[in-house]
């Protein structure tokens, strides 16, 4: 228990200690005030010096190991990928070219129509080949996933399939790699 005059003495303290506070808080708040009024005067606002934050920042982010990685694996899997649906796409351009050369002078689109199309052996036989590519794709990068997968796994598996192909093999439409 405190005698009265400790209780007296510790209340005085406190008196003083809060009023100290409220010194501090009027001088840091002049303080701050000023240096508005400074970075006024040299045409610095808080927009600007978000912006140079967020660009040191994002400097020192480029220039960590990791981020240089993953730079670089990226920029890797995208041409790769890029090359995997150049082949996709001559395949394509190719089969839908022998579809026309099968057409006896008439457009697919004014000779057959689309279900009746969906059924002709051509367009079977590509749907075939479309599908043994993809699981060949999925099975040289380990997947077995035969619910279909999502786009982003068919392009994941893509692009590493084609990652393990050297730079001269090229996707057959049977889903072969062939150099």
């Amino acid at each position: 228990m405190l005698s009265e005059e400790e209780k007296e003495d510790l209340k005085a303290e406190l008196v003083q200690l809060e009023d100290e506070i409220t010194t501090l808080r009027q001088v840091l708040s002049a303080k701050e005030r000023h240096l508005v009024e400074i970075k006024q005067k040299l045409g610095m606002n808080l927009m600007n010096e978000l912006k140079q934050n967020f660009s040191k920042s994002w400097h020192d982010m480029q220039t960590t190991t990791a981020y240089k990685k993953t730079h670089e694996t990226l920029s890797h899997a995208g041409q790769k990928a890029t090359a995997a649906f150049s082949n996709v796409g001559t395949a394509i351009s190719k089969k839908f070219g022998d579809m026309r050369s099968h057409s006896i002078g008439y457009s697919i689109r004014h000779s057959i129509s689309m279900p009746a199309m969906r059924n002709s052996p051509t367009f079977k036989s590509f749907e075939e080949r479309v599908e043994t590519t993809v699981t060949s794709l999925k099975t040289k990068v380990g997947g077995t996933n035969h619910g279909g997968g999502s786009f982003e796994e068919v392009l994941s598996s893509t692009a590493h399939a084609s990652a393990q192909s050297s730079g001269g093999e090229t996707l057959r439409a049977d889903g072969e790699l062939q150099g």
